[in-house]
């Protein structure tokens, strides 16, 4: 398929923003269990970039539209449709984590609840509703795909814990990348938790996009020009294109990219969006550096939009056997 950037930038930044807010509650329920106190500035920074990231991915999604003052429908079919479904569960997450943000920034109004003999502010329980909301938008934005029976390549559930891996790994070397600095986390060790847990989301993303990558190398069509036809001679060549000059069909679901530029892309998200992020967190368990970890962020960054530009283009329509290349 032809790689929507727009898409791409939306379920990037989006994911990102989800795996940042999960680490700023992993972190805040450790605090309330050891008994420790970290800066509250690093909890309300991490709120607002969250807020930033879910705005960004919301505004790269309505270049994706052609009549974008009707984005409001896109919610009215949610009883089928994943994507209504996305639609209704983005600006949910959005708006818990704006009010846990603003508990965060008002400690006056953020209030102790006991719960089961442990103590909890408000801003941590509502943190515990923002997790649920959180995975149930990266089942919906993933499902959009993962649903689609003729399209092989996503019709997976690797599909669906890869967009999960991916965006919780991109997320916690987002919030090490923010603890790093001096001026919002004040605990050394805090932030080597949060590379550690950022290394090891890596190296299981890395697995699983293997996986995914194994398995749809083995796949076969199950459409072909024989069964199209219901001609089961093996000696049929296609001489025409279907509608030789360009058309919407052509335009979405053809890339048109040689071979050596997808194989290139691949070995780059791989590099970029895995491999090199790895070498980098590796170097951070110990002592960690702003610039360095700042780095890992942009690097993974990149390769993982290098990532989601190959997901889409690696999907192979079944309409192409009709309106396929002809040398």
């Amino acid at each position: 398929m032809n790689p929507p950037y727009s898409v791409i930038f939306l379920t990037t930044l989006i994911g990102m923003g989800q795996g940042l807010f999960l680490a700023l509650i992993v972190e805040q329920l450790q605090e309330q269990i050891q008994g420790i106190s970290q800066n509250p500035l690093f909890f309300i920074v991490g709120g607002v970039i969250v807020l930033f990231l879910l705005v960004g991915g919301l505004i790269a999604s309505f270049f994706h539209l052609g009549h974008p003052e009707r984005a409001w429908r896109a919610a009215a079919k949610w009883r089928t449709s994943w994507l209504s479904r996305e639609v209704i569960a983005l600006p949910i997450f959005m708006a818990i984590v704006f009010i846990y943000t603003l508990l965060e920034l008002m400690p006056h109004y953020n209030i102790t609840v006991s719960f089961g003999g442990l103590a909890y502010t408000l801003s941590l329980l509502l943190g515990f509703l923002g997790l649920l909301s959180m995975l149930l938008l990266f089942i919906c934005t993933s499902m959009i795909y993962a649903c689609l029976r003729f399209l092989q390549q996503w019709h997976s559930p690797l599909t669906m814990i890869n967009f999960i891996l991916m965006g919780c790994a991109s997320g916690f070397t987002l919030a090490a990348t923010l603890a790093a600095a001096k001026a919002v986390a004040t605990n050394r060790q805090f932030c080597i938790n949060l590379a550690a847990i950022a290394f090891g989301l890596t190296f299981l993303a890395l697995i699983f996009r293997l996986l995914s990558l194994r398995r749809n190398k083995k796949l076969r069509p199950k459409s072909t020009v024989q069964s199209a036809l219901g001609i089961k001679n093996p000696k049929i060549t296609q001489t025409s294109s279907g509608a030789m000059a360009p058309s919407y069909n052509r335009h979405l679901f053809s890339h048109g990219k040689t071979v050596l530029f997808i194989r290139s892309i691949k070995w780059i998200f791989l590099t970029m969006g895995f491999g090199l992020p790895l070498l980098i967190l590796i170097t951070q368990l110990n002592n960690t550096s702003f610039i360095i970890m700042l780095l890992a962020l942009v690097v993974q960054y990149v390769g993982l939009v290098a990532e989601r530009w190959y997901f889409f283009a690696d999907a192979n329509h079944p309409q192409n056997i009709y309106y396929q290349v002809i040398a």
